[in-house]
């Protein structure tokens, strides 16, 4: 990759204190050369488990707006996005073994948490995210 991911995720994480959905999305930006206006990132401060809620985790939801960006910049119809975030969420479960940030986070969750727990996480997401794009790229007729 053009991107030390590993490097990245942790500047973000740690310098910046960017959530597990933004950090997604900026790191699959750059690794795509895609841009974001500054309403996009900011529509993801609270898709870190629906704002801790626990929902489904931000990982997902970055992976699947940054698919919905991507792929309508390639000229897609809303049909085959629409079509490609299925695939992505049921490659993500069996890769992952949930879309559920409360099943996802590593040791769960306790008072005491210390931050950026799903960093490793996050670096695998990333590289399972970018792989999978490559692969729907190389694969399908876009």
């Amino acid at each position: 990759c053009k991107m030390n991911i590993k490097e990245k995720v942790h500047e973000l994480y740690w310098n910046n204190d960017i959530n597990c959905a933004r950090t997604i999305l900026i790191c699959l930006g750059k690794l795509f050369n895609i841009e974001y206006n500054s309403q996009t990132l900011l529509s993801a401060i609270g898709l870190h488990g629906a704002g801790g809620f626990r929902a489904q985790c931000g990982l997902v939801e970055g992976g699947l707006m940054f698919i919905g960006i991507y792929y309508s910049q390639l000229g897609e119809n809303e049909e085959t996005i629409v079509s490609v975030c299925y695939n992505f969420a049921e490659a993500f479960t069996q890769r992952f073994g949930s879309l559920s940030c409360y099943h996802l986070r590593p040791n769960g969750f306790t008072d005491n948490d210390p931050p950026h727990m799903c960093e490793n996480l996050t670096c695998e997401a990333v590289s399972f995210a970018y792989d999978f794009i490559k692969n729907q790229e190389a694969t399908e007729t876009l």
